[in-house]
């Protein structure tokens, strides 16, 4: 069997020969690349605070670097690559540290640690570990198994590269889904012309009380739904429906005759509103079921967990047959960065007064624990990407492991105190983030496989754009925590409220405080697990079904039009056939997500900047431009938003009938 993949190996000639020598690590590339992963960071750490999804970002920056350097300036198809690769590092880093390490408001002395030197620590730590251990995994995962893992982000995004060299225009709908969504962001959020959030709720003496219907109009969302599909964008919603449509309207049957408060509500239930009802108990519901489908989502990749490591092993031991000088398409940083880069990783755990742990030992513990959970999970993240792909990547499951094995290990050794839930949860985030990272560098190796990059300077790229990602990352979540918001759960704090839930980091708090602290309403975590086994059961995919349980349903409403637009496309264009990744539609709906994201982080700027105790600049700027006109129109403000988020809709399927050059 190894001689066959050799033989394979020997058999494939990237796009770019190995004895061709071409511009590619140039500065130019460089900075262009570092400017998508701050752009792109900032984005995905709104997205996933917002709606607990990402998208991978590789084929719409290698779309983008292709029309950028058509205007600038010309390009190679190497220089494109370097682009993608330093650029996508952003978004891969901002998801692993937005599922986790906001975490750390909602534990015990965890607030303490809640600041900008801490988040980028702890991303920068567990960014380059996904990058390092990659390196003697390279060869194994990308080179030898070419034709057993596809990698289908790399692959395409590959396609994506090779078509830029050949000719087309595809970066024009990109630009123009993110001018529109802008546009229509700032009008709708800013300008204040119609409303955001249309709802319809059920009085609490009707026979359905409390009942919710809302959806957020954004189109960020609706981009989001299209570019996943109907499949999960249905389920996501399915979900949803379950907790406004099921569990709220039941719990306000059941509990409105109860004169006292209902633990872990504080009000009698008949004094709630359908909001109340949900944080209070449906939201432990959700998060007992999207930690059992987490669980459930591993146990079922252990099979491949088990040939990740057997394989991955077998390579690392097979020694490189023949002799001379390397081919420039073979060249690996040295294994030498991989153990001097990890035990200096280790130090700055140990040494650094600001991160959390009593001790010197404690840190130490600490760091090799992740040394150790980072290196078991950056295999096995990279192995599972490249059968299935990014967005399917159980990074929750892994990092939730994670967080179940350190703190195991911790009762054992009898460190339950408060102060060790910070601990924990640092352990957790660096892994978490190091998987991420690892299943994007995975990606982009694939990429620069097809292509004909080097990899030693893809590495250094992605080390690059992990250093700078995280300066973008950092801010931009501090800035959104800063934001004005109207029920924020802890105080001072926007992440947690409805504007900002962070679902997969509330998860996390939750997991925590229930093995160290032990403060958690089990009756409604355990129902929910019990929920997440039965969708099992029934042959669905539960950690879709209990995310969509766990957040509002006003967010995965309009990601499941977006899902039904692509399923309407997809039968249009080829009888249920899934549209390509590099479709107009999906290029289009890139645009959306990116420029909604990235205009709402700057409206969580301008609610973060107080012009008075209860005042923000985005009200001021409201107040001055006069436009509150939706505010005075009742249930006409509901139908206006409908009509013109319709017109949105109208615009992504326009766009998707378009053919590409």
């Amino acid at each position: 069997m190894a001689e066959a993949v050799e033989t394979h190996e020997k058999k494939f000639q990237p796009y770019v020969p190995a004895a061709t020598v071409m511009p590619e690590f140039t500065l130019k590339a460089i900075v262009l690349g570092s400017l998508f992963g701050l752009i792109f960071g900032a984005a995905t750490v709104y997205l996933a605070l917002t709606a607990g999804l990402t998208v991978s970002a590789s084929i719409p920056i290698a779309v983008l670097a292709i029309g950028v350097f058509k205007y600038i300036g010309k390009s190679t198809i190497l220089e494109n690559n370097i682009v993608q690769t330093i650029g996508s590092a952003g978004e891969s880093i901002a998801a692993g540290v937005a599922f986790t390490i906001p975490a750390l408001i909602f534990l015990s002395n965890g607030e303490a640690y809640f600041n900008y030197f801490n988040i980028f620590t702890l991303s920068l730590v567990g960014g380059i570990l996904g990058v390092l251990f990659m390196i003697p995994l390279r060869r194994a995962l990308i080179v030898k198994e070419h034709g057993v893992l596809p990698y289908p982000e790399g692959t395409a995004c590959a396609d994506v590269l090779v078509a830029g060299e050949k000719g087309g225009s595809l970066a024009k709908m990109v630009f123009k889904g993110l001018g529109i969504a802008t546009l229509y962001k700032v009008s709708m959020e800013i300008l204040g012309l119609w409303k955001a959030t249309p709802i319809y709720s059920a009085a609490k003496a009707s026979a359905f009380p409390r009942a919710t219907v809302n959806c957020d109009i954004t189109p960020e969302y609706l981009g989001v739904g299209y570019i996943i599909g109907p499949r999960i964008a249905g389920v996501l919603v399915a979900g949803g429906i379950l907790s406004q449509l099921v569990l709220v309207p039941l719990i306000a049957i059941l509990g409105d005759t109860l004169a006292s408060a209902l633990p872990p509500g504080a009000l009698p239930i008949g004094d709630m509103n359908f909001n109340q009802i949900r944080l209070s108990y449906v939201r432990y519901i959700g998060a007992g079921a999207v930690a059992a489908a987490g669980l459930i989502t591993l146990i079922k990749t252990l099979p491949t967990i088990a040939a990740a490591f057997r394989e991955s092993f077998k390579s690392l031991r097979e020694k490189k047959g023949g002799g001379g000088a390397v081919p420039r398409t073979e060249r690996d940083l040295p294994i030498t960065w991989v153990i001097f880069g990890s035990l200096a990783l280790i130090g700055i755990i140990a040494l650094l007064p600001q991160l959390p742990g009593d001790g010197l030992g404690a840190k130490l513990l600490m760091g090799l624990l992740v040394i150790v959970f980072g290196f078991f999970f950056v295999t096995v993240s990279s192995r599972i990407v490249g059968i299935i792909g990014t967005s399917s990547n159980p990074v929750s499951g892994m990092t939730i492991a994670t967080l179940m094995g350190t703190c195991l290990l911790f009762v054992t050794l009898g460190w339950t105190g408060d102060a060790y839930q910070a601990v924990a949860l640092c352990v957790g985030a660096m892994v978490c983030i190091a998987a991420s990272n690892a299943g994007n560098t995975s990606q982009d190796l694939k990429t620069g496989y097809i292509v004909g990059a080097t990899p030693r300077l893809q590495q250094l790229g992605l080390i690059i754009g992990v250093i700078v990602s995280v300066f973008a990352v950092g801010f931009t979540i501090k800035l959104i925590d800063n934001a004005q918001v109207a029920d924020p759960i802890v105080q001072g704090h926007a992440i947690g409220s409805s504007d900002y839930p962070a679902p997969q980091a509330n998860l996390m708090a939750t997991i925590i405080r229930g093995l160290l602290a032990q403060d958690l309403p089990w009756g409604l975590v355990f129902a929910g697990m019990a929920i997440a086994v039965v969708i099992e059961l029934c042959g669905v995919k539960s950690l879709s079904f209990a995310v969509g349980l766990y957040l509002p349903l006003s967010t995965t409403m309009p990601i499941a039009i977006g899902g039904f637009l692509r399923g309407l496309m997809d039968r249009k264009k080829g009888g249920g056939h899934d549209e390509s990744e590099i479709s107009s539609g999906m290029l289009y709906a890139t645009g959306l997500v990116a420029g909604g994201a990235l205009t709402g982080v700057v409206i969580a700027g301008l609610q973060g900047v107080r012009t008075g105790p209860s005042r923000s600049l985005a009200l001021d700027i409201l107040d001055k431009v006069g436009v509150h006109g939706w505010e005075r129109l009742g249930g006409w403000a509901d139908i206006i938003g409908l009509v013109l988020f319709s017109g949105l809709c109208f615009l992504l399927l326009r766009a998707a009938r378009q053919k590409l050059d």
